[in-house]
């Protein structure tokens, strides 16, 4: 006699990443910006704009379901030098099955700094974001950018993808300057790179 199976949860492992990022989204539409993983084009414009000196970390934000967190592996990062920020539970679930060696934390990007490792803290090259920006208030983007910005080593920069056809983020308001790097054409919706750093007058008041 065939044994019932067991239900299926969302996560396990024969969900696909599209139908898994899709029901999350359907969760929570404002937390999770769109309703597929990042295209290998989007991906590769966001690893193209990590910085990251031989001691330093690379802290990503939103990571959803791995994708930018695998080429971030795959281009050579340390596991030990990545740590991987989600607040979906469902998702981090995933994210530590699919990704086991990245040191993955659930958690409010707002409480970045709160959140990272003594160690790293000070020594992040680069802050990666997947998080929807033009979806949340201004004092949660105020918040997640001072969080960004406190844990970066100098010279360090936050790099953000966008499907917005302007900065996600009010740049002047933030103490910020941005730097488009690129469009990614083959994603699903088309999706804008920013690169961000402080101004020289953030930096000094900081």
């Amino acid at each position: 006699m065939a044994k019932p199976q067991r239900a299926r949860k969302p996560g396990d492992r024969t969900d696909s990443e599209e139908m898994l990022f899709l029901r999350r989204w359907l969760a929570n539409p404002l937390k999770v910006g769109s309703v597929l993983p990042s295209s290998p084009a989007l991906v590769r414009l966001m690893v193209r704009e990590v910085r990251r000196r031989e001691n330093e970390f690379v802290v990503e934000i939103g990571a959803g379901t791995g994708a930018i967190t695998r080429a971030l592996l795959a281009s050579g990062i340390p596991a030990e030098r990545l740590l991987v920020l989600e607040i979906d539970e469902t998702l981090v679930a995933f994210l530590r099955r699919k990704v086991p060696q990245a040191r993955v934390v659930l958690g409010d990007a707002t409480r970045l700094a709160e959140l990272v490792p003594p160690e790293a803290t000070g020594r992040v090259g680069t802050v990666i974001s997947g998080i929807p920006m033009v979806n949340l208030p201004f004092a949660a983007q105020r918040q997640i950018v001072d969080s960004s910005f406190a844990i970066l080593a100098p010279g360090g920069h936050m790099v953000q993808y966008t499907y917005s056809l302007v900065s996600p983020l009010p740049e002047a308001k933030l103490g910020l300057r941005g730097r488009r790097c690129g469009v990614a054409m083959r994603n699903v919706p088309p999706a804008w790179v920013w690169a961000y750093e402080r101004t020289g007058a953030e930096r000094r008041a900081a």
